[in-house]
């Protein structure tokens, strides 16, 4: 089963929510408008299910899981604004034609996040968790996700972490600076908190980072540098999604991680799909053996 872990598509009503709001997230006709990003135009067509569909169909993809755009910053919206839109935008994802999936994404601006309702996504059909790295970058942070993540494990889902909302841009930055800058360490330090804080609370738990998580694992020998007694040390439960890295960077962490450590993602529409040229085989284990892994059968 030839599968995408890392798509974004805004259903309907989950886009009339975004263009009813008068506070960042908001559209502004195409204009997105995010706390701490310049203006984005958004393609109609981009979030069009039945042209999404076609052009999945056109990647030969027989799986996409569609993930809510944590940058917007939703799930740290006060409840009453979250609810609204997280209900919208599962409701209409899980209801996609195939090949969609979904990952579930939670409220996370309460003080103690409620697992409940994760774990009826998870039983509604979704593939199963997404959190924003930005709330995974400390010990507090995998201690307060703590019960969500527990309720995952004992389905047996995997997590999914997402880059998360950007600080302002710098002035005079170029629009690519979210992307490249504040994504990346994010992620970086959500990989290292998981290291050092949630993989020995959630012994069992599968965790996918994504865009190789920044490419964090090529650190094994500043870590080993500066204390780390584990540099060589593989977990065969972490996973490291593609999205916006070409043939030389996938080459790279698989050496450090292990071609079974790593699936394809392609971040559409924000990301043009890049199949690494890696040989037949790699590509067979990042676009099909290794979702399974991560995934479990569809």
């Amino acid at each position: 089963m030839t599968t995408d872990i890392h798509q974004h598509l805004w259903p309907p009503r989950f886009l009339a929510l975004l263009r009813a709001r008068t506070a960042p997230p908001l559209l502004d006709g195409r204009t997105l408008h995010l706390p701490g990003e310049p203006p984005h135009a958004i393609d109609p067509a981009d979030h069009d299910p039945a042209a999404r569909t076609e052009r999945a169909r056109a990647d030969g993809l027989d799986r996409a899981l569609i993930s809510l755009s944590s940058p917007l910053g939703i799930e740290f919206l006060p409840p009453a604004e979250a609810a609204p839109l997280l209900d919208a935008f599962h409701d209409e994802a899980l209801t996609l034609p195939a090949p969609f999936g979904v990952w579930a994404s939670p409220c996370l601006s309460v003080p103690v996040p409620d697992p409940a309702p994760v774990v009826r996504l998870l039983r509604r059909g979704c593939a199963g968790l997404q959190l924003p790295a930005t709330a995974l970058t400390d010990a507090a942070g995998w201690e307060r996700c703590g019960p969500l993540l527990d309720g995952v494990a004992r389905l047996g889902r995997p997590l999914f972490v997402h880059p998360g909302t950007a600080p302002p841009v710098p002035p005079g930055s170029p629009p690519w600076w979210p992307a490249l800058v504040p994504y990346l360490q994010q992620l970086h330090a959500a990989w290292f908190a998981f290291r050092a804080f949630g993989r020995p609370r959630h012994p069992h738990l599968r965790v996918c980072f994504a865009a190789l998580a920044g490419l964090a694992p090529l650190h094994g020998e500043r870590l080993a540098a500066r204390g780390g007694r584990d540099r060589g040390r593989v977990d065969p439960g972490v996973f490291y999604e593609t999205s916006s890295y070409g043939t030389r960077a996938v080459d790279t962490v698989v050496r450090a991680v292990g071609i079974d450590a790593v699936v394809f993602g392609s971040d559409r529409p924000y990301a043009v799909p890049d199949v690494p040229g890696l040989g037949a085989a790699a590509v067979h284990a990042l676009r099909t053996a290794n979702p399974v892994r991560l995934l479990g059968p569809a």
